[in-house]
């Protein structure tokens, strides 16, 4: 006999939802006296404990409108590059010129105003608000989550801009200060400058759309897209219709064209790493494109086989290997320097940061040129990956409160890229000041990492090590991505067709090669001046997004019943100490309508109802008791299929068996399974 297989990850997550629902729904059950018809399953809005996304009853296809239209514009600009490069290299810079000058103050304004409204958000009551259901706990423990999110910070980036962003800074200071460059000023202010890209802004970023896509998903029981977080603010007929696949092909390019500027820094740091390796004379766009293309066909072997879990393993090895880089950097570069210089440059990042956060194009011509090149940059980059990201961070992040998910997005990995960045940047600047290795700013950015690595002692194989590291992290990071814009193309599918993850992932690698050649002597150009005119749409989505989210909250039960808390509360001491001065206690008791603890709320509006009454796979309402967690038609979470159900008073009834399944109660009232 074969031994009995432990029941799957998901199923485990499902039964723990149920567990707590039916725990959640029947203590704030007890709480309501009264049954009120125009309530959906009779259940007053402030006692619904939550909808986990596991819970609802939905069927799953490919969006043929999104995928088409997305498919074939995408697939067009691939061909286009292809056949084209001088002719999309001069539309891309219309387009990139334009961004700049008309909206390049939107993603400087929009960077800071993201970080001001998270940051306010979890120091209000809305941050007691839970990422999941009333009574349910963090899927993962607090190690394991962090551990997370330092994988979801550590990427490509860290290696190839590491080292070489902060020495740019360093030999090239950033308008409009006036610092001497290589002076101790210099250097400083280039940590400071780097670390204000990488930092909180840009992983404030990230938790505003993870916190929103957790939110709806798993507060609201809606499906992982972009377009569920606007049912509230656009309606439901608009959110699932042509305004919210609009969303959501926003949410495909954006992913699509900042994940293609990722792979493509991989793809020039890899060549020059091959260059080094084998001692080729130089890095050429066909040796760019047959990486490309070996690193594609590793990624189609791992989509289709299923691989996911060893795809996991790998990005846990690189994790450990990138900080085994670091760790090494640290241990043979000047270490006691570095020491030095870490909390040095944390408070210079600290002290300037609304310095920084102030400089446009009011500054002047020199200014615009550093943000248009370098900040700006960033700003789309990070909101293009933002889709990406923040759906990953949200699956991990079940459970946390709004307080505990935006404190952690926001400060666990901006305060381990520090270090890193502190170290790899403080390393290479030390050595070109020493004049040690041939660490110079005339280097480009995929040359610098190897130059540093040659100029430290004992490692010289490790070239070969980051050449493995970075193929990792394109695999991975094009199985993510790609499962994402799959996500979003099957209408919320969170185990999507392979074949459709295949072709976003082909159409990925396409991007970043046209990219690259777009560049033509500087591949960097390409890629950021498309980054940016693809995050346009995306940033105007990000402030829909706040006005959204904060409308939901507003709603929320547990935002409900503080409200009614607040007020009971202030109206009962007032009349208490008024009659009894000290001597008094609370007491609940009913009050003339318009006169208790609800006056100031219409809690039978569509606002508060709406939400949460169940349907089927039709859109038809459907009756369901939150106490127990049973379906008025016998719908059963676990395996799907409706099941029989039982009209009567006598639940063990022999005729239990053979009775049809009952019609939903108009009244939303339930039967017993």
């Amino acid at each position: 006999m074969s031994e009995e297989q432990p029941p799957k990850r998901s199923q485990r997550i499902g039964e723990e939802t149920r567990r707590v629902s039916r725990r959640a729904g029947h203590a704030l059950g007890q709480l309501n006296p009264i049954s009120r018809a125009s309530y959906p399953h009779d259940t007053h809005p402030a006692l619904v404990p939550g909808i986990g996304i596991d819970e609802q009853r939905r069927r799953y296809s490919i969006d043929w409108f999104i995928f088409a239209v997305t498919g074939v514009l995408t697939v067009a600009f691939v061909i286009w590059g292809v056949a084209d490069p001088a002719g999309v290299s001069e539309v891309a810079g219309v387009a990139y010129d334009w961004t700049m000058v008309h909206a390049g103050w939107l993603f400087n304004a929009l960077a800071v105003v993201v970080l001001v409204f998270l940051l306010i958000l979890a120091a209000t009551r809305y941050g007691r608000i839970p990422l999941g259901k009333d009574g349910e706990q963090p899927e993962y423990s607090t190690f394991a989550w962090i551990a997370m999110l330092f994988a979801a910070g550590i990427g490509i980036g860290v290696l190839f801009w590491g080292p070489a962003e902060p020495l740019a800074y360093f030999h090239n200071v950033p308008a409009p200060l006036d610092h001497e460059p290589g002076s101790n000023q210099a250097l400083h202010s280039a940590m400071a400058q780097t670390y204000f890209h990488w930092g909180l802004h840009a992983w404030g970023i990230y938790a505003l759309v993870g916190g929103a896509v957790a939110y709806a998903a798993y507060r609201r029981g809606r499906v992982p897209l972009m377009s569920a977080i606007f049912e509230k603010l656009f309606g439901k007929k608009h959110s699932e219709g042509f305004a919210g696949k609009m969303i959501d092909m926003f949410a495909i390019v954006a992913t699509l064209f900042g994940t293609a500027a990722a792979l493509g820094i991989a793809v020039m740091q890899i060549g020059q790493g091959v260059v080094i390796v084998s001692g080729a004379s130089e890095l050429t766009n066909t040796m760019m494109v047959v990486i490309i293309a070996v690193l594609s066909a590793c990624f189609v072997v791992s989509a289709v086989s299923g691989i996911s879990r060893g795809i996991r393993y790998l990005s846990s090895i690189n994790i450990v290997l990138t900080v085994g880089v670091i760790t090494l950097f640290f241990i043979a570069g000047p270490t006691l320097f570095l020491l030095n210089l870490l909390p040095s440059a944390f408070m210079e990042y600290l002290g300037t940061m609304f310095q920084m956060m102030g400089r446009s194009a009011s500054w002047g011509q020199e200014t615009l040129d550093f943000q248009s090149a370098w900040t700006v940059y960033y700003w789309a980059w990070w909101i293009s990956w933002s889709p990406f990201v923040g759906i990953f961070i949200a699956r991990v992040s079940r459970g946390r409160t709004i307080r505990q998910f935006i404190l952690g997005v926001i400060l666990v990995p901006s305060s381990l890229l520090f270090v890193a960045y502190g170290v790899m940047g403080g390393t290479s600047m030390w050595l070109s000041r020493e004049g040690q290795g041939g660490v110079s700013p005339d280097l480009s950015a995929p040359e610098v990492l190897f130059a540093v690595i040659d100029a430290l002692p004992f490692l010289q194989w490790l070239p070969i090590v980051v050449v493995v590291i970075l193929a990792i992290f394109f695999i991975t990071s094009a199985d993510s991505a790609s499962v994402v814009m799959g996500i979003l193309t099957t209408r919320g599918d969170q185990d999507p067709n392979k074949l459709v993850v295949v072709f976003w992932g082909l159409v990925m690698a396409g991007v970043a090669t046209v990219m690259l050649l777009l560049g033509e002597g500087t591949a960097l150009q390409g890629l950021q001046s498309l980054v940016i005119v693809t995050a346009l749409p995306f940033a105007v989505v990000l402030i829909l997004i706040m006005i959204a989210w904060s409308r939901e909250l507003a709603t929320d039960p547990h935002a409900l019943r503080e409200k009614y808390a607040d007020l009971a509360v202030s109206n009962a001491v007032l009349d208490g100490v008024h009659r009894y001065g000290d001597d008094f206690a609370l007491e609940v008791v009913p009050t003339d309508p318009g006169e208790g603890a609800g006056a100031q709320v219409d809690s039978e509006h569509g606002d508060y109802t709406s939400w949460y009454q169940r349907t089927d796979e039709h859109g038809a309402p459907v009756g369901y008791d939150f106490a127990t967690g049973e379906w008025a038609d016998g719908w059963d979470p676990e395996t799907g299929e409706i099941g029989t159900v039982v009209t009567g008073d006598v639940p063990d009834s022999p005729a239990a068996s053979d009775s049809p399944a009952a019609e939903p109660d108009p009244e939303g009232q339930t039967t017993s399974r």
